[in-house]
């Protein structure tokens, strides 16, 4: 009696146990869809708002946000973003490893902290991520870096970023920044006005590039200095195959005076 008590135990919990992986395998299989189809349909629509943007409503903020198409976008505008986020941003395909190990480098022997995150890891996060700093919202933001990375492609991702990045108290993308800080469209914005503005990203709720800081002011400088140094951002095929192959090229020096390693630890 008590073996058939333990045998009919041991097929119930097997049974609940085919039952639990059954459904996880249906979640994740389900969030690998989702995610998939929504970042597909973002390659041509335009995301309607962010969870920032939502966050920042709840607390009632207003919001500002005039989406335009990246031809709509002063040419200085993107060839600043390039020159002060990310200079590898049309070689790489989503993560800068030389970024990456120089943030390694330094964190080991300094308090204060650098990032790493390229243009595209910072989209992914803006469009698709909550706010804030953990290893999970890390691995998410690897994620959708990957998928925007294979499924918007290099123009589109700077389109995007261009137009969700907060900037300011309720400001949100290029246009409405220049509209609100230089009474200008984003097409019209001269080189020191994009410089400015993309000073300002690391911290846009707490400087205005319209009343720069000494610090600002210097590090408007020189992004401006280093814009010539990008030359033209474009992203037709050509330019962007040249881009990819400088950086493997690069890639392939630096791996060799690490010792053979993409990334060295210590």
């Amino acid at each position: 009696m008590a073996a058939k008590k333990r045998k009919k135990k041991a097929t119930a919990g097997k049974k609940h146990g085919r039952k639990f992986w059954k459904v996880t395998g249906w979640v994740v299989g389900g969030f690998f869809l989702f995610t998939i189809l929504l970042t597909l349909a973002y390659r041509w629509i335009n995301p309607p708002i962010t969870p920032l943007m939502v966050g920042r409503s709840l607390s009632g903020e207003p919001r500002v946000k005039t989406w335009v198409p990246i031809t709509e976008i002063s040419p200085n505008l993107v060839q600043a973003a390039v020159a002060s986020e990310d200079n590898r941003f049309c070689g790489h395909r989503g993560f800068d490893f030389s970024a990456i190990q120089r943030a390694i480098d330094h964190n080991r022997t300094h308090s204060r902290k650098w990032g790493a995150s390229t243009i595209s890891q910072q989209t992914a996060k803006n469009v698709f991520l909550w706010s804030g700093r953990s290893w999970i919202r890390k691995g998410f933001e690897v994620y959708f870096t990957f998928l925007i990375e294979h499924l918007w492609g290099k123009e589109r991702i700077m389109e995007v970023y261009l137009n969700v990045i907060e900037m300011g108290h309720g400001i949100y993308g290029a246009e409405a920044a220049s509209q609100h800080y230089f009474h200008c469209s984003a097409k019209k914005l001269n080189a020191r006005q994009s410089a400015l503005l993309t000073a300002c990203y690391p911290n846009p709720r707490r400087w205005n590039p319209a009343h720069p800081t000494p610090y600002i002011r210097s590090s408007a400088a020189r992004i401006q200095n280093m814009m010539p140094k990008m030359g033209r951002i474009r992203f037709d095929k050509e330019s962007l195959q040249k881009a990819r192959e400088r950086y493997l090229e690069a890639e392939g020096r630096r791996i060799a005076r690490n010792d053979g390693k993409r990334l060295k630890f210590k």
